[in-house]
């Protein structure tokens, strides 16, 4: 299912965005940033909604040009908690919004990027698509969770494989451990993770996934000589899950985004889901 797009904003007032979840969601309002940070790797991390070409790019987020930020004079910037140590500085640019998505002792995530979306939208006098997105983002959501309930439904687990002896694994309270309960996929790892929902582990650890249905999905990129070298371990291949059918490969969506890359994040898992059953 796709979203409707929602028309461009008229001329109105020039924003920027230092991070990409606050970035793709003014898109969603109708409203093109006129700069975003690191919008050279939009197309590597965030992919979709695709950026128009006419953003310019500010530089990293954590060295942003400044002598842009300057000259664009913008009426707003947006930022998060992330980029605190800017904040002063950002301020003597320009009227700063700074939203709060994922925090330290937060809990799950996507009420916080609803509200997070709610209060962007107020600020930019865009409430009637803030709402409008969030309910076909919830009918999408939904749509996901019918489908996977027509499947048999196995738990799964998500990893990123840093080299062929480490990966990052993702459970509670990131955001792919939510929207993987709100379209009904249990996730199996319960081990602990920071706020932004992963931690870092040797191969070996995943010998604590035990049930055997489990689904171990690694999400791109992956190094090009990981799989190779697991081929010859024996360490990888006694673990349950490494057998045909168990184990695949996926497209990333951004773990640090908000309800576009959540949504992104829901139906590649449940595309790859119906593809499994």
């Amino acid at each position: 299912m796709a979203l409707t797009p929602l028309p461009a904003a008229a001329a109105g007032p020039k924003i920027v965005s230092l991070d990409y979840g606050l970035a793709s969601t003014l898109l969603s309002l109708g409203v093109v940033p006129a700069a975003v940070a690191s919008l050279a790797d939009w197309d590597k991390w965030v992919i979709e909604p695709e950026m128009p070409k006419s953003v310019i790019d500010l530089g990293s987020s954590w060295e942003v040009n400044f002598e842009i930020l300057a000259a664009l004079k913008p009426d707003l910037i947006l930022t998060t908690p992330y980029l605190d140590p800017s904040l002063q500085r950002l301020q003597s640019v320009g009227k700063v919004l700074r939203l709060e998505t994922y925090q330290p002792d937060g809990g799950d995530i996507l009420p916080s990027v609803t509200a997070a979306t709610r209060k962007l939208a107020a600020e930019i006098g865009r409430e009637a698509e803030g709402e409008r997105f969030l309910a076909q983002a919830d009918v999408f959501f939904d749509d996901c969770r019918d489908r996977l309930a027509r499947k048999p439904r196995p738990p799964v687990a998500l990893v990123n494989f840093m080299d062929a002896r480490h990966v990052r694994v993702y459970g509670a309270p990131g955001l792919y451990d939510a929207v993987l309960t709100r379209i009904g996929i249990a996730n199996v790892w319960k081990g602990p993770a920071n706020y932004w929902g992963f931690e870092t582990i040797g191969i070996e650890g995943l010998a604590r996934i035990t049930d055997p249905s489990t689904q171990l999905i690694a999400l791109e990129p992956v190094p090009g000589d990981v799989l190779p070298k697991l081929a010859q371990s024996p360490l990888w291949q006694a673990l349950p899950f490494v057998k045909p059918g168990h184990f695949s490969v996926m497209p990333s969506a951004l773990i640090f985004g908000m309800i576009n890359e959540a949504m992104r994040f829901a139906r590649l898992m449940t595309e790859r889901l119906e593809e499994t059953a």
